[in-house]
């Protein structure tokens, strides 16, 4: 490729105002939890690009399976079956919870989120979709306008039928109650909602087992069980957006396993085919898949089960499996907590260190006591793009959005590599005190 003065002048960035993005960052390649840019600089990825890249870059066995399947075949119809769309589905089966057993595939988390919205309203007859005020499900109409990431006033009012709930958010509960003496109030003011909202206009319920980029927070001990219950209570499907947190990015196999409950709807994307290749499913229980044994299935789109990614897929599952990427995630997950926990002493821009696995954030604030945000809620700050190019000069990819610094390794990641984010991070954080 030769140098063009601006890189970026026939490319639409996404999440971002253009002008914003110059210098652009072009990447030229990647290996294990690195990458490099075009001038020969390397930068650890602390991010897997986009909590995606679980396996990291260049894994032989994946590129492979790829190409193997390239040299059989590359196309076919979504309404034919492949072997490997078959085994692919299988082994999803083995792995996801209870009766979840049967795969809706697409092309994206956006899509399989969207889907899933969908599926529910056909299967109860209700119009409305319960998501949290501080959630992300994706980028289309359908998604961005049920989350409630600060994003969708850019399509507000959105699709009917959206109702948000608050957050069980401990840091700054909205209720101003403490974990676990409130013993989950935030929930009994859910179930007065859904009374007030009548729940059998209700078709679902979805919710981030670990709230990704909106706000890096796992869910309570106990949270998903009560809302398992509630769910049933009422006949209301629960989903689970497993996007980011599918695949060992919590240190189990998916979010939900923590406390060991079933939703009746699993979305994943991401980690599915660790980026390789694009790719999203709906995983649905029993139930929902014997609807559409006798009706109508009016979903679907041309690249869905492509061939090249279910063959990612299915070789992302064995790897997952040969080079024991869950236990691993738990370890490095933990010593990724304690080594961040001991840089929050250091920097009072820090006011808190969540996350599970290896899924961080790091909440900034202009100081502990107020817990004044750094970033004031729907503020255009370009401070979060400055941490992000501060982090680059650094030689560290992370995610800055809002008051919010998101970390996601790939789950190869080691103790040393851990140690040689933290390091890059603190120095990071020191610009940062010094900004307040």
């Amino acid at each position: 490729m030769s140098a063009v003065a601006s890189p970026r002048r026939h490319v639409l960035l996404p999440w971002t105002v253009q002008e914003r993005e110059d210098p652009v960052l072009v990447c030229d390649r990647a290996e294990g939890v690195y990458f490099w840019d075009r001038q020969g600089k390397r930068y650890l990825d602390f991010l897997s690009q986009l909590f995606n890249c679980n396996l990291g870059h260049g894994n032989r066995r994946v590129i492979e399976a790829i190409q193997r399947q390239a040299d059989k075949v590359c196309c076919v119809s979504p309404q034919l079956l492949t072997e490997e769309r078959i085994a692919l589905s299988a082994a999803l089966a083995e792995r996801t919870p209870g009766d979840l057993n049967t795969c809706f595939f697409v092309n994206s988390g956006s899509e399989a989120d969207d889907q899933a919205f969908i599926l529910a309203r056909l299967v109860t007859g209700r119009p409305k979709i319960f998501s949290k005020y501080r959630s992300y499900h994706g980028t289309t109409f359908g998604t961005l306008g049920v989350g409630g990431d600060p994003r969708r006033a850019a399509i507000e009012p959105g699709p009917p039928g959206t109702v948000r709930f608050f957050d069980p958010y401990c840091y700054r509960c909205d209720f101003n109650l403490r974990y676990p003496e409130c013993r989950l109030h935030c929930l009994d003011a859910l179930e007065r909602q859904l009374q007030l909202e009548n729940p059998a206009t209700v078709a679902a319920i979805v919710v981030e087992p670990v709230t990704g980029a909106a706000g890096g927070f796992p869910l309570p001990d106990g949270y998903l069980t009560r809302l398992r219950q509630l769910c049933d209570r009422y006949g209301i499907l629960l989903i689970a957006d497993e996007v980011i947190t599918g695949f060992g990015r919590t240190g189990a196999w998916f979010g939900v396993d923590h406390e060991g409950i079933v939703p009746d709807m699993m979305v994943f994307a991401k980690g599915l085919t660790s980026g390789y290749v694009p790719m999203g499913a709906v995983v649905v229980n029993d139930r929902i898949a014997q609807h559409f044994q006798t009706r109508m299935l009016p979903l679907g789109s041309t690249y869905a089960a492509h061939p090249l990614a279910c063959a990612a897929a299915f070789a992302c599952l064995e790897e997952y499996d040969r080079l024991q990427l869950i236990p691993n995630a738990q370890r490095m997950g933990a010593l990724l907590r304690d080594r961040l926990r001991e840089l929050a002493n250091r920097h009072p821009c820090v006011g808190d260190v969540r996350g599970q696995g290896l899924l961080w954030c790091l909440e900034l604030v202009q100081d502990r006591d107020s817990k004044a945000p750094l970033v004031p809620p729907n503020t255009d700050s370009l401070l979060p793009l400055h941490i992000r190019r501060r982090a680059w000069d650094e030689g560290i990819h992370l995610m800055a959005r809002g008051s919010l610094i998101l970390l996601a390794p790939p789950l190869i990641i080691t103790a040393e590599q851990v140690q040689e984010g933290v390091e890059k991070l603190d120095r990071v954080l020191s610009w940062v005190d010094a900004q307040r």
